[in-house]
C-alpha cells in the first residue's frame, strides 16, 4: 500500500471486530513508527500497548466508572478552547452530523447519543489499544511531536489492513488507565488508539474535510 492510499484510507474507526491483531503485526508496526520526526530527536513520546487481560481490566474498570455517572478525574488539558471560533465549531458540528446520520441516530435521540460516545470506553470493541504518555515538563513543540508519532503509527496499521481511532475520551479517565499500565508520574496521557479489524457490518462515516482554500494559502511573489 502506498502512502496516499494509506492516507486516503485512514479515518477514526468506531467499530471493530474482536478478531485478535498478531503480536508480530503490531512490534513490526510501532518498531517502524519510531522514526517519526521529533525535534532534536527528543521523541518525547511513550506508549502502552495493551491487550488481553490488560485490556478488558481497563474497560471494565471504566466502563462501571461510566455507568456509575463518575464523570472523570481531573483534566490534565484542556481538549479544546472554551470557545471555538465559528470556523472551528461549523466543522465539529458538521462531523459530529456526519457520523450519527452513518449510524442513524437523530439529532435528538440523547440515549443513543450517549451510548455510542460511552464506545470510546470500550475501544469500540477493538481487541487493542496503544496508550500514548509526553512527559509533563513538555511544551508545545513536544505535543506536535507525539502527533506525528500517532499520525505514522495510524497509516502504518493501514499498510497492514487495520484501523485505528485515536481517542483523547481516554484522557477523562487517565486515572483507571494509569492504575494498569504504571506511568511516571510526571506523565500526561494524551490519549488512546483503538487498534484492530473494522467491523463492516457496522455503517461508518467517512467524514469531509475542508476546502484546501480555507486551510493553505499560496504565496508565489
Amino acid at each position: 500500500m502506498d502512502v496516499y492510499t494509506a492516507v486516503a484510507g485512514r479515518r477514526a474507526v468506531r467499530a471493530f471486530t474482536d478478531t485478535p491483531v498478531a503480536p508480530a503485526v503490531l512490534e513490526r508496526v510501532l518498531s517502524a513508527a519510531a522514526r517519526a520526526p521529533s525535534g532534536a530527536n527528543l521523541q518525547p513520546w511513550h506508549g502502552y500497548l495493551v491487550t488481553g487481560t490488560a485490556l478488558d481490566r481497563v474497560k471494565a474498570r471504566t466502563g462501571a466508572r461510566v455507568a456509575a455517572g463518575d464523570p472523570g478525574d481531573e483534566p490534565d488539558y484542556r481538549m479544546y478552547p472554551a470557545e471555538l471560533p465559528p470556523v472551528y465549531a461549523r466543522r465539529r458540528a458538521a462531523a459530529a452530523a456526519q457520523r450519527y446520520r452513518a449510524l442513524g441516530i437523530g439529532r435528538d435521540d440523547t440515549a443513543a447519543r450517549t451510548a455510542h460516545i460511552a464506545g470510546n470506553w470500550d475501544c469500540f470493541g477493538a481487541p487493542a489499544a496503544l496508550f500514548c504518555y509526553v512527559d509533563r515538563i513538555m511544551g508545545p513543540p513536544q505535543w506536535a511531536d507525539l502527533g506525528m508519532y500517532l499520525q505514522t503509527v495510524m497509516l502504518l496499521l493501514r499498510a497492514e489492513g487495520l484501523h485505528s481511532c485515536p481517542q483523547m475520551a481516554w484522557s477523562v479517565y487517565h486515572g483507571t488507565v494509569a492504575a494498569v499500565v504504571s506511568p511516571p508520574p510526571d506523565s500526561i496521557l494524551f490519549c488512546g488508539m483503538a487498534i484492530g479489524y473494522e467491523d463492516r457490518a457496522v455503517a461508518g462515516a467517512r467524514v469531509d474535510r475542508a476546502p484546501l482554500a480555507e486551510t493553505l494559502t499560496v504565496v508565489d511573489r
